[in-house]
């Protein structure tokens, strides 16, 4: 087992820019693409996500030292820390149940799609750690190995099903033609934020207001474009964060670079996984007729869209007035504060790019997130010390937005301690 767990950590550590380029090719000879078009297509994608990463690495790198600034300036003294979601993911492929769950998430994605339950098809192998995660989270609690997958494969269904749900919004409004985004957080964010944003947009007086990028780039002209919105809002930040002259300026530029560049890297990768999808479409209605299939890929491919970035870089400081400000809450948000645009994906999408709507929902969303991620600290803890990472300085707890923050992992959290109660420590 120590050697299997090995062997999958290995090609998992190679990342989504080796394995979703590998995962394509092979998807490509299963629908027939042909090899040379089909590697072509894996290359492609592979070096979209190169680039994304490396604008999300901007983002991340920018806003994780302003966001300690915020803290240190404004005296936040909160005893759990938000590591982010990458301690959240090497926590989960750390764990004893991560070998056993990837072959077991994949051939029960399979199953239902030949049960016609899901139209998902998730290829995004990476991201399998958030179903590890659930399964972790029960392992972890009930030391069973059969609920860790139970538990698994639940947090499974209900992300392929927000998928499947949120799919014609994602071809609508982000123009990702037969594409699904099954990324775990993404979709556990999506009920609440969805539902608080429709509930928002029934208000008198605020329904009617709407501010999307077309209409601020309308109004304001060139100091409305993308590039300009995220010079301004990394401005604003870097003023919160205390930076000289010089900070500010570079972290306005940083920003406006991740607004203009992330759309293009975006359509990078689309443009290797067009023939993948036409070819998936026309092999499909060969055999089932006009039956769909989505391929399920990365939240990153919306993080792109103007609304959804302009969005989270509000809700930066936001977010970290929430955790000053709610009676109970002990996390300090940090790790987490570049991930809020994937949070938010679904709510802009359901808004369809209203800012001021999908601010007001995601504002709500990161209270709760706080509430749940300080309530998961204990669990989230403990899978940090089974895995013997480091502590952070100063943190008596550790948690994330991404795993401890999410409905469906704390949900998690909730059925294995029942199940814990009822059937565990009565023997």
């Amino acid at each position: 087992m120590d050697k299997l767990l090995s062997g999958v950590q290995y090609v998992l550590n190679l990342g989504p820019t080796v394995i979703l380029p590998i995962a394509i090719l092979i998807l490509g000879l299963i629908f027939r693409v042909g090899f040379s078009k089909a590697f072509k297509s894996g290359i492609t994608i592979g070096i979209g996500f190169v680039g994304i990463n490396l604008v999300i690495g901007v983002l991340t790198d920018n806003l994780g030292p302003a966001a300690q600034k915020m803290v240190e300036r404004f005296g936040l003294n909160l005893t759990i820390i938000d590591t982010g979601w990458p301690s959240a993911a090497a926590l989960s492929w750390a764990s004893p149940v991560a070998a056993i769950l990837i072959p077991v998430c994949l051939i029960v994605n399979i199953i239902l799609i030949l049960l016609k339950v899901t139209k998902t098809l998730d290829i995004d192998i990476w991201n399998y750690w958030h179903f590890i995660a659930a399964g972790a989270t029960g392992y972890i609690i009930t030391g069973s190995w059969w609920f860790a997958i139970l538990c698994a494969v639940i947090y499974e269904i209900a992300v392929l099903f927000v998928a499947d749900k949120t799919a014609p919004m994602v071809q609508k409004f982000y123009g990702l033609e037969g594409i699904s985004m099954p990324t775990g957080s993404t979709a556990a964010f999506a009920p609440i934020g969805i539902l608080i944003g429709w509930l928002v947009s029934k208000i008198p007086g605020i329904k009617k207001l709407n501010a999307n990028p077309e209409s601020i780039q309308k109004r304001f002209g060139i100091f409305g474009e993308p590039m300009m919105m995220g010079l301004i809002l990394g401005i604003i930040i870097g003023l919160l964060a205390g930076y000289d002259i010089g900070g500010i300026l570079k972290i306005g530029i940083s920003m406006a670079a991740v607004m203009l560049l992330m759309p293009r890297m975006v359509k990078i990768l689309m443009e290797g996984l067009i023939p993948i999808s036409e070819a998936a479409r026309t092999f499909l209605q060969k055999r089932y007729g006009d039956r769909k299939l989505y391929i399920g890929l990365d939240a990153a491919l919306s993080v792109g869209h103007p609304a959804v970035m302009s969005t989270a870089l509000i809700l930066v400081p936001i977010t970290l007035f929430l955790a000053v400000i709610l009676p109970g809450n002990k996390t300090l948000p940090f790790g987490d504060l570049a991930t809020i645009p994937f949070y938010i994906a679904f709510v802009v999408g359901s808004r369809r790019g209203n800012i001021i709507h999908s601010l007001i929902a995601g504002t709500v969303m990161v209270a709760l997130a706080l509430y749940m991620a300080t309530n998961f600290a204990g669990v989230h803890t403990a899978m940090m010390e089974g895995a013997q990472f480091k502590m952070p300085e100063g943190a008596t707890k550790i948690t994330s937005l991404d795993l401890g923050g999410n409905l469906f992992n704390w949900l998690i959290l909730k059925f294995s301690q029942a199940w814990h109660a009822i059937f565990v420590s009565v023997k």
